[in-house]
Parts: C-alpha cells; structure tokens; sequence
C-alpha cells in the first residue's frame, strides 16, 4: 500500500481507486532555479472543493473562515485572537509539489497560545478539522508539547502508524503504549492501526505518527482536539520536510491562509 512507509506493518494487497474530494493535481510552479511553489489557483480549488466536502458531512466552520482578503483588509483589533492564535485555513503540500500524494488540509477552529498555557485561567486547548484522502499521506512527526486526540468524524477509514522517538529525534524500536478510545493497548513499532469512522487514539507528545486515508475508501473527515498547539515551533519531522508552503501568486487569495493574515490584517 502506499503511504507505508519503511517500517511499517501493513497487510499485502492490490491497491484500489482513490476517492478523494480534490481535483487538485500536481501544482509545480518553477520559479528561475528555486525550488517548485504552490499556486494560489490551486489552493483557491482546494478551499472550495474542501468546503462543498464539510458541507456534504455537515460540518460547519466559523464566519471568518469565509472572509475575503478585502474583509481583513477592513476588520479592527477585535479580530486579533484569530490572529494571534492562528486560527483558520491551513493547506500544506510540505514541500512536496504534490497536495494529492503528500499534503493536508487543516482548519483551526480553536487555539490558545503558549503565553496562555502559563495562566491559571489561560485557554489551554484547541480544535482542527482535517480532511484526509485515500493514499494521501502526513509525513512522520511529533510535537514537542502537545498531546492530542485524533478523531474519525466520518468518511473512509483513516490509517495512522506509530513509533515511539529516541532522545536524537530518531524512530525507536521500543513498544509504543497508547490509549484508543479510552482502552490501552501496547503496539509493535511502525504499527498501522486502522480508524474507521467513530474511533480516537490519543496521541503523546514525543510519538511519531504518519497517516493517511485507506486506498478504496472514501475521503476522511478526521477531528483534533488537543494542547495549545503552535505549529511554526511544534513539530518535529522525521525526514525534512516544508511545513507551510511556497506560493505562487498566480491569482487573488479566495480566503487567506493562516501564513497570509500579516499581509492583510494590520494589527497582525
């Protein structure tokens, strides 16, 4: 299957058809010498196509998600929070040229900041919607501070593999103890374990995980809840990899991205 990577294990088999909500396809745009970006085009396709899904699983976002870089353009310092906390659309390849193979569409919904897990009253969580394809995988990683549960909200079937880290970053060969849906259980490392919809694991910081939506099955609404999370110091990645992505201006932002709020909003 692919989206195993080396040290997975996964069953055999033929691989079926993908049926992914995107039609995104690869989105390499040479620029001189440099290495290839993303075009805004592209993103403007997977934002629409990403809402019409949330929309056919009735999922629903927050008004600002819909905001135009027009509106940002207008809006005053009682929009700062969302700012600040990096809240919205976050779409990433990881530096790959290839959302459909390797990349992830996030919102956030909700998040505090570091500065606010030190308060006594601080807002300590936060809460994403992701939407997983078949074979489309999130590279290896973990998080340095955040812990978080990781939910099938409907679909196919998500599949995630799991290693414990090694004090230098590296996959560890030591069984990896988590707790799915309330019920321990003790994996071998590189372990798949598949989520139909329904079913949580929650995840430790210092865990490397990668996922990906099972091959034949249909796109995954997957739900996160967790610590405050930052992901501009985070995540530590397994094999190097572009967290947020290069563009493209080819085209006006439909809706701006998390990383565009400083070229819009003035309070940013």
């Amino acid at each position: 299957m692919r989206g195993a990577p080396k040290g997975v294990k996964t069953k055999g088999g033929k691989r079926r058809g993908c049926r992914g909500v995107f039609t995104a396809r690869p989105w390499y745009a040479t620029v001189g010498d440099a290495e290839a970006a993303v075009k805004r085009s592209e993103i403007n396709r997977i934002m629409r196509e990403g809402g019409e899904f949330l929309q056919r699983m009735r999922f629903l976002l927050p008004p600002f998600a819909w905001w135009s870089p027009e509106d940002w353009v207008k809006r005053g310092p009682e929009s700062s929070e969302i700012v600040a906390n990096q809240l919205g659309w976050d779409i990433t390849d990881f530096g790959s040229g290839d959302f459909s193979r390797i990349g992830l569409f996030l919102f956030t919904i909700r998040n505090g900041t570091v500065t606010e897990l030190a308060k006594p009253s601080g807002k300590t969580y936060a809460e994403k919607i992701l939407i997983v394809q078949p074979d489309q995988i999130t590279p290896t990683h973990f998080h340095f501070q955040k812990m978080e549960d990781i939910i099938n909200r409907g679909g196919g079937v998500l599949e995630i593999a799991f290693w414990n880290s090694t004090p230098g970053g590296g996959l560890a060969d030591t069984p990896v103890v988590l707790r799915f849906d309330g019920v321990e259980r003790t994996l071998e490392p590189g372990t798949v374990v598949p989520f139909p919809p329904g079913e949580s694991v929650c995840i430790p910081a210092g865990v490397y995980h990668r996922f990906w939506g099972r091959a034949g099955t249909d796109t995954v609404l997957v739900g996160e809840v967790s610590k405050v999370n930052d992901d501009r110091v985070d995540n530590r990645f397994h094999d190097p990899v572009g967290r947020f992505p290069n563009i493209d201006e080819d085209e006006p932002p439909l809706h701006l991205l998390t990383e565009d709020y400083r070229r819009y909003y003035r309070f940013a």
